[in-house]
């Protein structure tokens, strides 16, 4: 008679290893959610209130900008002596933003606190990221990561609706003070998790040269936006900028990410182009449907809401179907539905048919992010090894902070340059968000990666 082991209980996010882990992870990205959602429900308020209106789209690109050079620093940090130390200290920068922008003066302090919540925000999601890859098993990496997209849900499903609540009952400050606590409590989950981690220490010196150029990428990126529509010597100097910009990608990035070189490159390049295409549309869809057709700002938040709840849906989906579904096969489909969703947002535009269908539009690019946007992480942790895990890490959050800056940075422009035309400014935006998207796609069919790959910066 042979005697057989009784089968191992099949590991899950909530499984007693696991929970506290998965739910303060969750919950931290649920808050940088709902800090989006929420800051653009209360900005025009806050512009107003401030009399910063001339600021307002700086309040947006100086998080996504000054987050490159919190993704730098944490990502060579955790490859050195692990995540636990400088996620608690982007924890501490993060929530020193809030209070910053939550207790500020002025339009120029909000600002302020916005480039530090970005540099604190930066900084968390690359070592989440590198905390995935610690503590998770390979099994488990797809749900946490569909898990990190689903933590959308919630925001956009209330974040609109509590952010004007709070705003008209207490004030638009306690928006961002509101947060603190919630952040610290989080933290707390995880740490348990963080003390268990074994990491073996590296002998790699500190990326100082790394992190120089991620400060110039991010003045840069801001610089072009300011420059970008201005005539003469100004625009000479957004030129300048724009060759900055490329050329410290080239030092923060795996080798060949500008040219989606096959492989992990192409990987980080499909990332970069999904966050450009995707926030180019959500920065304008609100505007549009007030603007165009007279919408009010509650009903037109409601785009955020459907597509929260759709992007969570696909990227469920993608999860449920594990490896029966390559991630260069996801990454193809999901850049293909951004791509269709933004196309066909410009054309119900520049038609003018109803504001039902730019929903549509929009929500069918959604459903593009969800079913390819985490593979990109996926994909990421399987061509890296522990030497490598914290910059390739870095890299595709620098892709992913610095494609959606780039983005919104270049719509401003075009906006503004369309506006003194005298040409209706939201279809050119919307055409530019699915040239972003063509690139994506483009990128995602060279995705493929080696599992275990080791990279280079170039």
């Amino acid at each position: 008679m042979t005697l057989t082991a009784p089968a191992r209980p099949r590991e899950r996010l909530l499984s007693p290893t696991y929970a506290a882990t998965t739910i303060g992870m969750f919950a931290l990205c649920a808050f940088v959610a709902f800090e989006a959602t929420a800051v653009t429900t209360v900005m025009p308020t806050v512009a107003d209130r401030l009399d910063g209106v001339g600021l307002y789209a700086l309040s947006f690109a100086a998080p996504l900008a000054s987050g490159v050079v919190g993704m730098v620093a944490a990502g060579g940090w955790s490859d050195r002596r692990g995540p636990a130390v400088p996620l608690g200290i982007a924890l501490v920068v993060f929530s020193l933003g809030l209070i910053v922008c939550g207790t500020a003066p002025t339009m120029e302090v909000l600002v302020a606190g916005r480039v530090l919540q970005g540099l604190g925000g930066g900084a968390l999601t690359v070592c989440l990221y590198v905390v995935v890859g610690l503590v998770f098993p390979a099994t488990l990496q797809p749900a946490i990561f569909a898990s990190f997209a689903a933590a959308w849900v919630l925001p956009s499903l209330f974040g609109p609706a509590l952010a004007a609540f709070v705003a008209h009952t207490v004030g638009w400050r306690w928006v961002f003070l509101g947060v603190v606590v919630l952040v610290a409590v989080a933290a707390g989950l995880i740490a348990p998790a963080l003390r268990r981690v074994e990491f073996a220490a590296a002998d790699n010196t500190f990326p100082m040269g790394r992190l120089l150029w991620a400060l110039a990428a991010a003045a840069a990126v801001l610089a072009f936006e300011l420059l970008g529509s201005r005539r003469g010597a100004l625009l000479a100097l957004a030129v300048i900028a724009l060759v900055v910009i490329a050329t410290a990608l080239r030092r923060l990035l795996p080798a060949g990410a500008l040219r989606a070189a096959r492989g992990l490159p192409a990987v980080v390049a499909t990332r970069g182009m999904l966050s450009a295409s995707f926030f180019c549309a959500e920065a304008y869809i609100v505007f549009v449907l007030q603007e165009q057709w007279g919408q009010s700002a509650g009903r037109a938040g409601l785009a955020l809401t459907i597509v929260g709840v759709v992007w969570a849906a696909a990227s469920q989906v993608q999860s449920r179907l594990g490896s029966r579904v390559s991630d260069r096969a996801a990454m193809v489909w999901g850049t293909g539905l951004v791509l269709g969703g933004t196309a066909l947002l410009a054309l119900v535009v520049a038609a003018d048919v109803h504001p039902a269908l730019a929903v549509a539009s929009y929500v069918v690019a959604g459903a593009g992010m969800g079913f390819g946007y985490p593979r990109t992480g996926v994909a990421m942790l399987a061509a890296s090894s522990d030497a490598d895990r914290g910059f390739n890490s870095s890299g595709l959050s620098i892709a992913d902070s610095l494609g959606g800056a780039f983005a919104l940075s270049a719509s401003g422009i075009v906006y503004a340059t369309a506006e003194h035309a005298g040409v209706g400014p939201f279809v050119p935006v919307f055409v530019l968000a699915a040239a972003f998207a063509v690139l994506g796609v483009v990128a995602a069919t060279r995705s493929s990666v080696a599992p275990t790959a080791a990279s280079a910066p170039g």
